[in-house]
């Protein structure tokens, strides 16, 4: 039944919606079948059924895989709220606690998720809280797949990727605190190469966009070996104030010029979730405004 008490569709039903929304967010029969720990058979004849109750085409079937035509693309959005209203008045009446997947880049599940996690319990004291850490592109996938809520990462403008990175469509967002950058070489002098991460750092990609292409770079795996050669007077290097405010306490690092603008720690999800998981999501930032009162869209 829908919310209004009106069936949905004749036949149609929760492991159906389940079944299209694992199939929309994995881009494959397979991918979904996996997903819901069902037979690629089962998944697929689970679409069949639900096209035919509704009367539509959900999927154009490519050699590339399933792709939303554009009553499917209406679907999901309404899909996803009924099955979050479904599990909401699920734990409304078995009273077990609501759990919220998030996932982090792994720097930030280190360094900035306690802090939120804490405040979290504090406001939200009937909540769990699962954290996982992957790079950019599996975050992406996972929350598209509905394996997470959603996802904590570095970016900066008033738009998903406005750092430099290509995200999916349909995802909403909120920025719940920053991360300073500090341009930084050891005290006693440095070469004058400029210390790199590998391309889909989000902190390579801050580098890139504050110097340009035009500057000598060396390219190290990753902030923290990046930070040791800096120290070692190997270059200097625009790193985040987590890695390195004990260097600087220390006086191993020095800060240099030009300042750097700090990245935006913003959480995202997708778009179409029902009101409770939103909030949620607002609760992780106690000064954190929606995305419409922050930069003026609807």
């Amino acid at each position: 039944m829908g919310r209004s008490g009106k069936p949905y569709a004749d036949g149609m039903d929760l492991r159906q919606l389940r079944g299209f929304v694992a199939v929309a967010g994995t881009g494959t029969i397979t991918g979904a079948a996996h997903q819901l720990g069902l037979a690629p058979a089962s998944t697929s004849e689970q679409i069949r059924r639900l096209e035919t109750s509704l009367g539509v085409t959900l999927f154009e079937r490519t050699p590339r895989g399933m792709r939303l035509t554009g009553p499917g693309r209406t679907l999901l959005a309404e899909a996803r709220g009924l099955l979050d209203h479904a599990e909401a008045v699920r734990l409304a009446v078995t009273g077990q606690r609501r759990k919220v997947r998030v996932g982090a880049l792994e720097m930030l599940a280190a360094t900035r998720l306690p802090g939120i996690v804490r405040r979290l319990a504090e406001l939200r004291p009937d909540l769990d809280l699962d954290v996982t850490a992957l790079p950019r592109h599996l975050l992406f996938s996972e929350i598209a797949r509905g394996s997470l809520d959603a996802g904590l990462l570095l970016d900066s403008g008033l738009r998903i990727g406005g750092l430099g990175f290509t995200p999916p469509p349909e995802l909403d967002f909120l920025d719940v605190g920053e991360v300073r950058l500090v341009l930084v070489a050891a005290p006693a002098g440095h070469d004058d190469t400029l210390l790199v991460t590998e391309p889909a750092c989000s902190i390579r990609m801050a580098s890139d966009r504050m110097f340009g292409l035009g500057v000598k770079q060396r390219e190290l795996p990753g902030v923290v070996t990046v930070r040791e050669w800096a120290k070692q007077g190997a270059g200097m290097a625009l790193l985040p104030d987590f890695a390195i405010a004990e260097d600087l306490a220390a006086g191993t690092l020095v800060p240099l010029e030009p300042e750097a603008p700090a990245l935006a720690l913003r959480l995202v999800w997708l778009n179409g979730r029902e009101e409770g998981l939103r909030d949620v999501l607002y609760a992780m930032s106690s000064s954190a405004q929606p995305r419409a009162d922050r930069d003026g869209s609807g």
